[in-house]
């Protein structure tokens, strides 16, 4: 009786054994499933199932109440507005479908695949009203702007971030506080910051942006490093403001009720318009790489 209690004993083991094993060697194999969802690279940011936009009154439209926050930032965003100004306005455009993310709705294409080498990039669109921020050719953040108005105009071309305050006195008006403030244009006073959005270019040629959006964007961009009070050693983050606002025509967004590509800027015309800067750009790219080298060099 021993005898054979011993041996059910080992076989119950050696059966335990094998179904261990088994467990193991089934749970090493890929399952093809999760296998290509692991290997298939997911959009950086949500497309909306439908794009297609429709006017609404802007009140009426605030009055529902089953719409989310972040929903009404969107469309608060494609009027370039916020939502103080957004209250006044009479009519409006608004998504049919707000599944997507904001980026989705507004002009830059995700990628562009010759700024690949370009560690930081930001560019302000003045045609639609918008910016967008690169890194090594990826959309990673974007956004509504307010530009120069039609006396005042915001210069276009190629510029570099300078110096930086979470708070400063605008040079046109000493009443007028200006909230994460990066600067651009360093004598002309000129760059990004917090400020109030009427849906339309109404700035001194700065570019004014939403809070959250000029307080992303000034953690985000680098400062200039001066060598001495005069001499700039070091440019910060390359900044693009490109092309014209028909301050004649209405406003440039409404075309989207009728072709919701129509602001669309795509790859291709942000090479061309990238191009004639591209070289400096990499220049002063490797001059802060070399700096940085350098300084932790010493430091050692």
């Amino acid at each position: 009786m021993t005898e054979i209690y011993r041996m059910k004993s080992n076989i119950k083991k050696s059966v335990l054994a094998l179904t261990i094993l088994v467990a193991f060697l089934v749970s090493c194999q890929p399952d093809n499933e999760t296998s290509n969802k692991q290997k298939a690279t997911p959009p950086r940011w949500k497309q909306p199932k439908t794009l297609a936009y429709e006017i609404k009154d802007a009140k009426q439209w605030l009055l529902d109440s089953t719409i989310e926050s972040s929903k009404r930032e969107i469309v608060f965003s494609i009027n370039r507005t916020d939502s103080l100004n957004f209250i006044k306005m009479d009519t409006v455009i608004v998504p049919i479908d707000l599944s997507g993310d904001l980026p989705a709705y507004l002009p830059f294409p995700m990628n562009v695949s010759s700024l690949k080498e370009v560690d930081k990039i930001i560019f302000f669109s003045y045609k639609t009203q918008t910016f967008g921020a690169y890194e090594k050719g990826e959309l990673v953040y974007a956004g509504p702007t307010n530009m120069g108005r039609e006396k005042d105009q915001t210069p276009t071309g190629l510029f570099f971030t300078n110096w930086k305050a979470k708070k400063t006195i605008s040079t046109f008006n000493d009443e007028w506080e200006l909230k994460w403030n990066f600067n651009v244009l360093n004598k002309e006073g000129i760059g990004w910051h917090q400020y109030s959005l009427p849906g339309f270019p109404e700035s001194h040629s700065c570019m004014r942006l939403l809070e959250k959006d000029a307080k992303h964007l000034y953690y985000w961009a680098d400062q200039w490093i001066l060598a001495d009070k005069t001499t700039i050693q070091v440019k910060g983050t390359p900044v693009i403001i490109f092309g014209s606002y028909d301050f004649m025509a209405s406003k440039p967004w409404l075309q989207l009720i009728q072709d919701p590509h129509a602001l669309d800027l795509d790859e291709i015309e942000i090479q061309r318009i990238t191009a004639p800067f591209l070289s400096q750009i990499l220049t002063e790219q490797e001059n802060r790489k070399s700096f940085q080298v350098s300084k932790k060099d010493s430091l050692q």
